[in-house]
């Protein structure tokens, strides 16, 4: 071989042994920074971090408690944020935590972990977010117990939510309002801090959405809130299912959901069982749909009440349907205030069926919860209400429509009307009208249910002025 060969050859050899050695190299050289960063950002004092190895062999697990996260998951586990699931500690800020990372990847998700039990004290989760946000509730979250753990700014609500758009909170896990302090206080009982934090008046709503769109709760618990369990505020397009709600029959005002100023929305296929309405809906509120809900205890679906303070009160296009109330104060009501202005118009009412019910049926624009209200003319127009096949059992009476002289009850529709007397042995209430004008055809029973007036030309003018504002 001669020597032009031999240095050909030569240089050949050196380009593969140079090409293999320094990507090796630069791995090393890559391994070594990135141990360096680990070690500052995984643990204070610098030793490795065994937590951090397994985190990165996860493909689920998005977060180290340092907030160290792999760009690529999306999935924001409040415990690689810190939380200790004792039910103890405050796991507050590591919610907080995990909820900003999640907000900001599209598709992400903030997982509460089933098995364990994270006491969170009144939190805001707040947007705008990135679209298909999931809160995944598979654990518990309980509220702070005792009257004095809540801040005086705080007791409007516990889990607060606001200004989110295509939003959904699942699960199998509970929100857990731990409220029974809040229901059962008295002086006697509680210290002289806690006597003055409660002379507020005021107790926290368990879960609240405020100018949200396009929400979806689907499979939680929410149970023993001081207060409303589930409240919706100046939101669109809202939908509850497969969800369970849950306090004694004697907590005070525990609304199980309330709707305000909201707008098109599907409450469906859930149990609700609380000390107040089962779902209330409120002044502002259009386009709601409610059916296939068991409600009990509780007073039954209520629209109202309305009208309050002479303020102005709308509500129109309501639908509840397939519903079961057993153990009630009322199974479908409308309430309004004297003096109230505005109006309740498009509802229908069918397939209700109750069981030991006091009132199945309820009109009252005289609706007044102290003991005495000063009577006003001025009333909340309600209009163009159907009631059909409504069924089951009552204790007190089976029907009470007590309307405004001033501004009687309109295009009110009963048919196939069907309640009977828990206990027939004892006294019962017949059907009650009063002011009301519509229309009924059978089945009747009682008898006493066909008590509607004829629609008469007099108070055409009068209903036609009153429903100008909404």
């Amino acid at each position: 071989m001669t020597n032009r060969s031999l240095l050909l050859v030569f240089h050949v050899l050196l380009w593969l042994v140079l090409s293999n050695t320094f990507p090796m190299l630069s791995a090393v050289t890559s391994h070594r920074k990135q141990s360096r960063v680990h070690k500052h950002e995984g643990s204070k004092d610098g030793r490795h971090d065994h937590d951090f190895d397994h985190f990165n062999s996860s493909s689920t697990s998005s977060a180290h408690h340092n907030g160290f996260y792999k760009p690529h998951s999306k999935i924001f586990d409040v415990i690689s944020f810190g939380a200790m699931g004792d039910g103890i500690s405050d796991d507050s800020k590591a919610l907080i935590s995990a909820w900003k990372a999640a907000c900001l990847i599209p598709g992400a998700t903030v997982k509460i972990p089933s098995e364990f039990r994270f006491l969170i004290r009144p939190v805001t989760l707040q947007g705008p977010c990135m679209p298909h946000l999931n809160l995944q509730i598979d654990g518990d979250i309980i509220a702070p117990t005792g009257v004095a753990a809540w801040p005086k700014s705080n007791l409007f609500q516990w889990m607060n939510l606001k200004w989110l758009n295509d939003f959904t909170i699942q699960g199998r896990g509970t929100f857990d309002g731990q409220g029974s302090t809040f229901w059962n206080f008295s002086q006697s009982r509680h210290t002289q801090k806690e006597i003055k934090h409660q002379s507020l008046k005021m107790r926290p709503t368990a879960v609240r959405f405020y100018k949200s769109y396009n929400v979806t709760v689907r499979g939680v618990q929410i149970i023993n809130s001081p207060q409303c369990h589930l409240k919706f505020d100046s939101s669109q397009g809202i939908k509850v299912k497969n969800i369970t709600i849950s306090s004694p029959e004697d907590s005070p005002n525990t609304d199980g959901i309330h709707l305000q100023n909201t707008h098109d929305v599907e409450i469906k296929h859930s149990n609700i069982g609380c000390g107040d309405d089962c779902v209330s809906i409120q002044t502002g509120c259009s386009n709601i749909h409610i059916h296939h809900i068991n409600c009990s205890p509780g007073h039954g679906i209520s629209i109202g009440g309305l009208g309050k303070g002479n303020s102005l009160a709308c509500v129109s296009n309501v639908t509840v349907d397939s519903i079961n109330v057993q153990n009630a104060l009322s199974g479908v009501r409308i309430k309004t205030w004297q003096g109230g202005l505005g109006s309740v118009r498009n509802v229908i009412f069918s397939d209700v069926r109750v069981s030991n019910v006091e009132i199945p049926v309820v009109i009252d624009q005289y609706y007044c919860n102290k003991k005495a209200c000063k009577n006003k003319t001025d009333a909340v127009a309600v209009s163009g209400v159907m009631y059909k096949r409504i069924t089951g059992t009552y204790s007190y009476q089976p029907m009470h429509l007590a309307c405004s002289d001033s501004n009687p009850c309109t295009g009110i529709k009963l048919t196939d009307i069907r309640l009977s007397p828990v206990n027939a042995s004892q006294f019962q209430q017949d059907a009650f009208c009063w002011k009301s004008y519509g229309e009924s055809q059978g089945p009747l029973e009682p008898l006493s249910i066909g008590c509607l007036q004829r629609t008469s030309r007099s108070i055409k003018p009068l209903i036609k002025s009153s429903n100008h504002t909404c």
